[in-house]
């Protein structure tokens, strides 16, 4: 079976998540696999026809495709993602991965690594590929025999599966665009007094394609929320930033986040002198297949310099998006999650998928009006599983493994508490073992289910008594 395998990794032959395939390769040695190092060659793929061109007539003639990638801030790398642009830019590149099956392969420390796979198995179903599934390794786990064993089992069911043609299920549904042709027609505005910046200050950040049909809606949407301010609000187009290209992977920021762009070229500046000088950031641009453009995503990936230290800890940030964002909560979750673990507050997200141009009016001034009045307070909301899972993981990986090379989290998380580990409750432990002790009384335990309920709640009845 010939079997072509994607590595996204900017790293290329020195990727974990590519030797992972290797070994497959040294257990599976009847096959052919054929390695393409997407991400190390975009620019050569965009540039170049005939390169390009190679992968897709090698993907043809392929009876299978292994996406391997690592995880670059919930989901592939910035590099990768371009790749997967090119595919549905280039039309007829969509036909040779149809019928084709695939399995997707991750290596990282599991931190949203299903937000990652959500999104390349939605990519798969776009392309109506034969998904089988998706195998997600923490990025030592081969060097554990129980892991590399349930490695090797997985990769056995899925050749079988292709040798023996079996049947895939879908579980993404094509998005649909109502009317693709819409056209947002901002009116008037309503309000007669403009909203006061209060010392504020606001960053719009925007992908905007200039002289594309497709960032018509985008812009004017930019220009209504701007309307609905006092001031003058700054916006900056990431397409007018001198971005070299995305993170290298390279872990030279990891010591003291110093990256290597240093100098050579306008992000980290920008980054340093505008993003981190915002109160409230307005994240603005267009769906892109399953997410935003590549150009967005490299945003996220070069700000990696800052390493896991949540630097923008404590600003509002809003989301305005052209496209269908309710078909794809898999995004929405990647900012929700993104913006928690952070220490941030995510306002709203303001789409024009309801077509329908004044009640979008009405949510961009309801958007700059809560932007101003959160800030004023502070206000962080409340964390759900998706930020206190994401900051343990973080947390725990920092103290341990991650401690070399991250020197720079570590000092940064020692300093201000961020290893709050269970074990340092010393009161509660104590409690627990003592009721875990009485709790082998028959009587003790009888006495306990009768005022369960009653003392859990009691501390917090005499509090709002009090009040």
């Amino acid at each position: 079976m010939k079997i072509i395998v994607l590595v996204g990794s900017p790293k290329g032959d020195q990727s974990i998540t590519k030797h992972y395939v290797l070994y497959l390769q040294k257990k599976f040695p009847k096959h052919q696999y054929v390695f393409f190092n997407i991400a190390q060659q975009i620019k050569k793929l965009e540039k170049s026809e005939e390169a390009f061109r190679e992968i897709i007539n090698e993907v043809s003639s392929s009876e299978a495709i292994i996406w391997a990638f690592p995880l670059y801030y919930c989901l592939v790398h910035a590099n990768y993602k371009r790749f997967i642009e090119l595919l549905f830019e280039r039309k007829e590149a969509v036909n040779a991965f149809r019928g084709k099956y695939t399995l997707a392969i991750s290596t990282s420390i599991h931190f949203y690594d299903h937000t990652a796979h959500n999104y390349i198995h939605g990519i798969c179903d776009d392309l109506e590929m034969r998904y089988f599934g998706r195998y997600s390794a923490g990025m030592s786990d081969i060097m554990k025999d129980d892991k590399r064993d349930k490695f090797l089992k997985f990769a056995a069911l899925f050749f079988n599966s292709v040798e023996k043609k079996l049947p895939t299920s879908k579980c993404y549904p094509k998005i649909v665009y109502p009317n693709p042709n819409f056209e947002y027609l901002p009116g008037e505005l309503k309000i007669k007094e403009k909203i006061g910046l209060g010392g504020k200050k606001v960053l719009i950040i925007s992908d905007v394609e200039k002289g594309t049909n497709s960032s018509l809606n985008l812009q004017k949407m930019i220009a209504k929320f701007k309307e609905s301010f006092s001031n003058e609000i700054e916006e900056i187009n990431l397409r007018d930033l001198n971005i070299k290209g995305s993170c290298l992977g390279c872990l030279q920021c990891a010591y003291d986040n110093r990256c290597s762009y240093i100098g050579k070229d306008d992000f980290i500046d920008f980054y340093d002198s505008k993003v981190k000088k915002a109160d409230i950031l307005i994240y603005t641009g267009i769906i892109k297949d399953r997410y935003l453009s590549s150009r967005w995503k490299m945003f996220f990936d070069r700000s990696f310099y800052n390493t896991h230290i949540p630097v923008l800890m404590g600003k509002q940030i809003g989301f305005i998006i052209s496209g269908p964002l309710s078909q794809i909560p898999n995004l929405r979750e990647i900012f929700l999650g993104w913006n928690e673990i952070n220490r941030l507050n995510t306002i709203d997200f303001v789409t024009d998928e309801s077509q329908n141009s004044e009640e979008i009016d009405d949510l961009l001034h309801a958007l700059a009006s809560k932007s101003i009045k959160f800030s004023e307070i502070g206000f962080i909301n409340e964390e759900t599983m998706r930020g206190v899972g994401g900051k343990n993981i973080f947390r725990d990986d920092i103290w341990s493994g991650l401690r070399f090379p991250f020197r720079a989290d570590y000092k940064f998380y020692k300093k201000h508490g961020f290893f709050d580990f269970p074990y340092k409750k010393r009161k509660s432990i104590f409690i627990s073992k003592m009721m875990l002790f009485l709790s082998r009384s028959k009587g003790f335990r009888k006495e306990i289910n009768k005022r369960m309920k009653s003392e859990m709640v009691k501390p917090i009845k005499k509090m709002i008594e009090k009040m």
